[in-house]
């Protein structure tokens, strides 16, 4: 089975001529590549977040595989909702999900379920796919959808994956918007908050700001997956590459979405 697309055409544009040069404006040229285990990417339409993601996926090499941990906006709130369909459709074509890593995480993490439900009308991992097919047509996928947000389960995801993915060359990217609804004076006040833990390599200390704060970060959940994840396999320093927010593009600085890209290596 194939999943098709379900906001192209609003979050990104939806013909490939149109898409190709969006993502040409995304994405600039950079000579060299920076080998990353993980990374934190916005998923906010690309006229507001397209750049910020683009900078980020710029500057580091696109693996055979990417595991693509997002959260469940839109329901049913399966835990951890793995993709069940063979391929993913983009209007730049199809990627293939890699149905063996997949298997290999449901052995490993059985809280993991194959579920197309929560990811068909879900934009959180739809999103980053263009990224990844125009730098790296022959990508394999792994999405899962996270409605989980309780630590210790979370961390057991990080762990699986850590174990599964050791000794294979993949990215994981936790797709994630920062603070929502803020002005943008507050929005970065609690945004570097969280950032500070997650450039600290710090997962647990990542889920205990946002909770204490209570931080609109809708992907805080992915990002401690993927930081438990990359510290497993060696990761030893993160770096903020870009932090933005929606009013940059719509002039209003007074209630905003905040996006970050931060690459793990």
């Amino acid at each position: 089975m194939t999943r098709k697309p379900a906001v192209a055409g609003s979050f990104y544009p939806a013909d490939k001529q149109s898409l190709t040069r969006e993502l040409r404006r995304c994405v600039t040229s950079t000579e060299k590549k920076l080998p990353c285990i993980g990374a934190i990417v916005p998923h906010a339409g690309y006229v507001y977040s397209g750049a910020i993601a683009g900078a980020l996926y710029s500057q580091i090499e696109i693996p055979p595989t990417v595991v693509i941990l997002a959260p469940n906006h839109r329901g049913p709130l399966v835990p951890f909702a793995l993709s069940p369909d063979s391929h993913w459709q983009t209007p730049l074509g199809t990627v293939e999900v890699d149905t063996d890593l997949a298997g290999r995480l449901a052995a490993e993490f059985p809280d993991a379920e194959l579920d197309a439900a929560p990811h068909t009308h879900e934009h959180s991992v739809e999103v980053q796919i263009p990224f990844l097919q125009f730098l790296r047509p022959d990508v394999k996928i792994l999405p899962i959808l996270i409605a989980q947000h309780e630590y210790e389960p979370l961390a057991q995801l990080g762990a699986a994956l850590g174990k599964i993915l050791r000794g294979r060359k993949a990215l994981i990217v936790a797709s994630s918007d920062m603070t929502h609804f803020e002005n943008a004076q507050t929005a970065k006040e609690l945004d570097d908050m969280a950032l500070e833990r997650v450039l600290a390599l710090d997962p647990a200390g990542l889920y205990a700001t946002v909770m204490r704060h209570r931080i609109s970060m809708c992907g805080f959940a992915p990002s401690v997956a993927m930081l438990t994840a990359a510290i497993d396999l060696g990761a030893a320093a993160a770096e903020l590459v870009r932090y933005g927010h929606s009013g940059e593009q719509t002039g209003d600085d007074s209630s905003v979405v905040a996006y970050a890209a931060v690459r793990v290596c």
